[in-house]
């Protein structure tokens, strides 16, 4: 069974990759060095993603196919995802899910109006009884109620946090769970610990902008 190549998730996931193509940007007008500020701040990341809050900001169609190869060779039936967006990934995600047999997807999103379309897209996509999105800054939403096990993560929100929310989730993390981090070129400090054998993971880049890791844990 693969859901990801049949009705209604296929044609509703070509869409939605055409309409991210497509899309102007209506973010904020922002200079520079503004925006670099923003973007490496791990105080006011809420402010940087509010005024983008109309980008798309997806996962390519290549990372999105990695994601649902991951979770459904791995067979996972929990996930975390950090920053939902418009759904675009959290459909790959639940999707594997579908057809590993079920499961629970944990997601979190600070824009309501991405929350509203995401939830919209899960729903049309026939995956809405598999997700869980939650509101609100995911160091908060993610701080609590986490599955006992986790079998595999994404990390495609506030780059700046990444180490961050990682630290929420690890406690959680089986031997052999996976963790996805999109643009982590962009948090140079998360690189340094995935790809730090002492810290419990292996780690590789993925394509060009993809870390890929796995917790096989200290000692």
């Amino acid at each position: 069974m693969n859901t990801l190549t049949k009705t209604p998730l296929a044609p509703l996931l070509e869409r939605l990759f055409e309409e991210a193509a497509t899309s102007g940007s209506t973010a904020a007008k922002m200079s520079d060095a503004e925006q670099a500020r923003l973007l490496y701040s791990k105080t006011e990341y809420l402010d940087l993603y509010g005024r983008l809050k109309d980008l798309w900001l997806p996962v390519s169609e290549k990372t999105g196919t990695l994601l649902y190869m991951l979770a459904r060779g791995s067979g996972a039936r929990s996930i975390v995802e950090f920053g939902t967006s418009f759904g675009i990934s959290t459909l790959h995600l639940a999707a594997a899910l579908r057809d590993n047999g079920g499961g629970r997807l944990v997601t979190s999103e600070f824009e309501p109006s991405k929350i509203a379309r995401a939830r919209r897209n899960i729903e049309a996509g026939g995956l809405l009884d598999l997700v869980e999105i939650r509101e609100g800054d995911a160091l908060k939403t993610l701080a609590v109620d986490l599955p006992e096990t986790i079998d595999l993560v994404l990390l495609d929100g506030a780059k700046a946090i990444y180490p961050e929310v990682l630290s929420l989730l690890e406690p959680h993390l089986k031997s052999g769970a996976i963790v996805v981090a999109d643009n982590a070129d962009m948090c140079p400090e998360y690189l340094r610990r995935v790809r730090n054998p002492d810290e419990g993971y292996l780690s590789l880049p993925f394509g060009e902008d993809v870390e890929l890791s796995v917790w096989v844990g200290r000692g």
